[in-house]
């Protein structure tokens, strides 16, 4: 059963057996791999306590990736039992009794962050997972650093033996790009004859790198149902997505030629048309720089964008022919109209666009 949310509100619903189904999906790639659900930044928009609490419930996933320990305390709080790995690690050296005391997995990927394990007086051991570089050179050990550190760690009481391995592409989206393949033949030489766990795929490696699969996948954008390449469709990888970005046109209004609309008159009318005045913008997280052109789902057809998106509405060219009705739904991305497409018009990424909603949209889930 749907939330209930005000209808002059422009509202995200997420659609929870999307959600599954992804999963599903993502778990036919990689069937003998566990799934590392990725939830940091609010679950990518969508939620991170809501969908943590259905990936609890669902059994579909082993455990829970987020980026800060804040996050990982959230859920904690919330009730979530699941283990939960801190892809950054931890940022400060005085945060170890939490990951102890909630039982958090945790990275280590750097010399400061060892030394404070190593210092620590931690009386329960953690899990860990040691992150070699293999290119994205962001976080992570050095190969020439990577076996010294790894005996450093086997020797320390510290830690739940044996050590984990992790890793993360940096290109792994771009099929044709050559340098995926050595990253991976890196990290399963590094980590040759070891015992521990490895995660190497993202959401493109799932889907594109079989060889990377291992002991855990990792997917983030694939599980929201978004295509993480930029010549594939979401329907193509038959991902659904689970984000709906909804509103409603709040104006119908005749449109004169040589007419211009919205701040800066950036946008002039070539003929008579109909413009339709929709209730989102930047203040609701809708991008600002989305030009004109960017397409609006309204009544099931294309619109294109015109004028400038202002901080609480949108104006889209409805047409001469419209016979669209103020109240009329609008989807802005999602079902019918992928993110993916609508963030190529604006120049960015689909994470971007799921992300960054501000607090006045609610979320309203569904089934």
């Amino acid at each position: 059963m749907m939330d209930i949310v005000q209808k002059d509100t422009t509202y995200a619903e997420i659609n929870l057996s999307a959600l599954q189904h992804n999963i599903k999906i993502l778990k036919q790639h990689a069937p003998q791999s566990k799934v590392v659900a990725i939830i940091k930044a609010n679950a990518y928009g969508h939620g991170m306590l809501k969908l943590a609490e259905q990936l609890q419930i669902s059994q579909q996933v082993h455990a829970l990736g987020v980026a800060r320990l804040g996050e990982a305390l959230q859920l904690r709080e919330a009730g979530i039992r699941l283990p939960i790995i801190l892809l950054e690690g931890f940022f400060n050296n005085s945060d170890l009794p939490l990951l102890a005391e909630h039982q958090l997995q945790t990275v280590i990927h750097s010399q400061d962050q060892l030394q404070g394990l190593l210092n620590s007086d931690l009386t329960e051991k953690l899990t860990i997972w040691l992150k070699l570089d293999t290119g994205m050179h962001r976080l992570g050990f050095h190969p020439s650093e990577f076996n010294r550190t790894l005996e450093i760690l086997k020797n320390t009481k510290k830690i739940q033996q044996p050590v984990n391995f992790i890793t993360h592409f940096n290109s792994a989206d771009e099929l044709d790009n050559p340098i995926t393949t050595p990253q991976i033949q890196l990290f399963k030489t590094q980590t040759a004859n070891q015992p521990g766990l490895c995660s190497l795929a993202n959401s493109a490696g799932v889907l594109a790198w079989p060889e990377a699969h291992a002991d855990m996948i990792r997917p983030g954008i694939a599980m929201y149902g978004v295509s993480p390449f930029p010549d594939k469709s979401s329907n193509e990888l038959q991902l659904k997505p689970v984000m709906t970005l909804k509103s409603h046109l709040i104006a119908v209004r005749q449109h004169s030629v040589g007419e211009s609309v919205g701040y800066g008159a950036s946008w002039t009318a070539q003929e008579n048309t109909i413009l339709g005045v929709i209730a989102v913008g930047y203040g609701d997280g809708y991008p600002r720089m989305a030009p004109a052109g960017t397409p609006i789902l309204v009544n099931g057809r294309i619109v294109p964008i015109v004028g400038r998106v202002s901080m609480d509405m949108i104006t889209v060219d409805l047409g001469i022919n419209s016979n669209d009705r103020v109240g009329d739904d609008v989807v802005l991305w999602g079902e019918g109209l992928p993110v993916e497409l609508v963030a190529k018009h604006i120049g960015t990424v689909a994470y971007e666009l799921v992300t960054k909603l501000t607090v006045r949209v609610p979320l309203s889930y569904c089934e």
